[in-house]
C-alpha cells in the first residue's frame, strides 16, 4: 500500500491595513485571496512546492483613518503565528514605520504594494502599486502630450502627498510644465471647495491629484459648483474606484494610473484559469497584481533553504525575470540583492479611465508610448 506523508503548511501572513466598508461585494473581497489560493494550488499540483500554503489574514484600520500601532501590532501577531513572510502593510504612512519594527525586532520578510522607496530595505520588498517617483513622471508625460503646460496640484496632507509633490515638481521642470498653484487638501473626504477654487483662480489648464485618494471624493462637487471641468489626472489612487460606487462616481472623468492591461497575455491566461476555478472574470488590477505577488512567493517558498524567514528572504532575491500578469505586455518579475522593487520595465504602469457603467475601465495610454 502506497504511503503519502504529510507536512505542516507554509504560513503566509496577509496584512490588510485598511478596513473595507460595509457592503463591500463578497466576490471582490474574495479577489484578495483567491489569486494566492489558485497560484499555490497550481504550484503544488506541478510539484513546485511539496506542501500547502495557509494564508493567515489580518484586517486592521491603519492610517489614514486608524493608527500605525494597530498595523505594527497585527504584524507581530502574524510573526507569532509562525508566518514565514507577510504580504503587507500596503499604505505608505503605515508601511514606512512598520519597516523600522521589521528590521528591529520581527525580521520576517515582507512584500507589499507601497509606492514609497522608503519602504524598501533588508527585509522589505515591493511590487509597488505605482510609485511616488514613477507616477509623477507619467503624469508629466500625459500632460505634455495633451498640451497642458500650466497645471494645478491638489496635495493630500500626508507622507504620500508630500512625496508625490516633490517628484512631480521635478518631472514638470523636465517637461517644461509650470505648476501655477498647489493647494493642500485633507486625506479624508471633506469640503475642499476653497482649494479647488485656488487652482481655478490661478488659471490651471489641468488638475493633478497627489495622494492616497480619499481626498478626491469631494473634488467633483467643488468643480460642479464652479462650473469648471478641466482635464484631471491622478495616480494609482485610481485603483480605489473598485472599493465602492461612491468612489467610482467621484473618479469619473479622471485619467488614472493603473496596472491592469487587457493586452497582457499572461494576465489573460491567468483570468482564464480564475474563471474556470471560480466562475467569474474580474478584469481589474487586484487579481493580476496578487497573482504576481503569489508567484514570487511560490518560487521563494520552493527555493528557501532552510524554510525559514531568512531562507525565504534570500530566495526572494533569487527570483528572476518571471513573466508578469500585471502591467503592459512584456513586464517581468525580478529581484536581487538590494533589488527590492520587482516589476521590471516602464510598462508596469498604464493610464486608464473609468466607464460610467460602474464596472469597467478602458486603456488610455501605456507609460512611454505617445
Amino acid at each position: 500500500m502506497a504511503y503519502e506523508s504529510t507536512a505542516e503548511p507554509i504560513k503566509l501572513g496577509y496584512l490588510f491595513d485598511f478596513r473595507l466598508p460595509d457592503g463591500y461585494p463578497p466576490e471582490m473581497r474574495a479577489d484578495l485571496t483567491r489569486p494566492f489560493d489558485l497560484v499555490f494550488e497550481q504550484g503544488r499540483r506541478q510539484g513546485i512546492i511539496d506542501r500547502p500554503v495557509e494564508i493567515v489574514f489580518r484586517e486592521v484600520e491603519g492610517l489614514p483613518k486608524g493608527t500605525v500601532k494597530a498595523v505594527i501590532d497585527a504584524y507581530g501577531e502574524l510573526v507569532d503565528a509562525g508566518c514565514l513572510a507577510v504580504f503587507g502593510p500596503h499604505i505608505t504612512d503605515n508601511a514606512v514605520p512598520t519597516r523600522e519594527e521589521i528590521e528591529r525586532r520581527f525580521r520576517v520578510p515582507a512584500i507589499n504594494v507601497s509606492g514609497s522607496d522608503d519602504w524598501l530595505g533588508e527585509w522589505t520588498f515591493a511590487l509597488p502599486q505605482g510609485s511616488m517617483t514613477d507616477e509623477p513622471v507619467f503624469w508629466a508625460h500625459l500632460l505634455a502630450t495633451g498640451g497642458h503646460t500650466e497645471v494645478g496640484a491638489l496635495v493630500e496632507q500626508s507622507l504620500v502627498g508630500a512625496s508625490y509633490l516633490e517628484n512631480f515638481r521635478r518631472a514638470c521642470r523636465e517637461q517644461g510644465i509650470r505648476i501655477v498653484a498647489e493647494a493642500q487638501i485633507p486625506q479624508t473626504a471633506q469640503d475642499i471647495g476653497a482649494a479647488v477654487r485656488t487652482l481655478q483662480d490661478a488659471k490651471a489648464s489641468a488638475i493633478v491629484h497627489c495622494g492616497f485618494g480619499f481626498g478626491v471624493a469631494m473634488v467633483s462637487p467643488a468643480l460642479h459648483a464652479l462650473d469648471w471641468d478641466p482635464p484631471r489626472f491622478m495616480g494609482t489612487a485610481f485603483q480605489n474606484a473598485w472599493i465602492n460606487p461612491l468612489l467610482w462616481q467621484a473618479f469619473l472623468g479622471w485619467t488614472g494610473v493603473d496596472q491592469y492591461d487587457e493586452g497582457n497575455a499572461v494576465g489573460q491566461r491567468f483570468l482564464d484559469d480564475y474563471e474556470t476555478a471560480y466562475g467569474r472574470r474580474p478584469q481589474y488590477c487586484v487579481p493580476v497584481m496578487n497573482r504576481d505577488i503569489a508567484t514570487v512567493l511560490l518560487h521563494a517558498f520552493a527555493d528557501a533553504h532552510p524554510l525559514s524567514p531568512r531562507g525565504v528572504r534570500e530566495a526572494m532575491e533569487r527570483v528572476k525575470m518571471l513573466p508578469a500578469a500585471a502591467g503592459a505586455p512584456g513586464t517581468r518579475l525580478s529581484f536581487g540583492k538590494w533589488t527590492r522593487r520587482g516589476w521590471m520595465g516602464a510598462g508596469y504602469l498604464v493610464a486608464r479611465r473609468l466607464d460610467p457603467d460602474g464596472q469597467n475601465s478602458h486603456l488610455v495610454a501605456r507609460f512611454g508610448e505617445d
